[in-house]
């Protein structure tokens, strides 16, 4: 069984790619998806967010960039097929059925 601290990650890393799935340009910067994160119960650290995000990026579900001091991921193919179930990205939720 895993941890529950395993479970939330995955959930978040979903979350973060589905937040990224509903941005105009497909990017959204770390405090914006804090935001998101937190307003759905999901409160952590800046730090914890950016573990998320480099997860991600280890699994080419997202890209990231350095902007002064501030991370930016931006939406690849390969996590947009996870949101809309055209593939499944280990370590990351999978969407729920509509």
């Amino acid at each position: 069984m895993r941890e529950l601290s395993e479970v939330i990650a995955a959930d978040a890393r979903l979350v973060i790619l589905q937040e990224l799935a509903r941005q105009f340009d497909a990017r959204l910067n770390e405090m914006g998806l804090a935001h998101v994160l937190d307003a759905m119960g999901i409160r952590r650290s800046r730090e914890w967010v950016r573990s998320q995000l480099n997860a991600l990026a280890g699994l080419d579900a997202v890209r990231l960039e350095e902007i002064g001091s501030v991370m930016v991921a931006t939406l690849p193919r390969t996590g947009r097929d996870h949101v809309e179930r055209r593939a499944v990205i280990d370590g990351v939720s999978r969407p729920a059925d509509i």
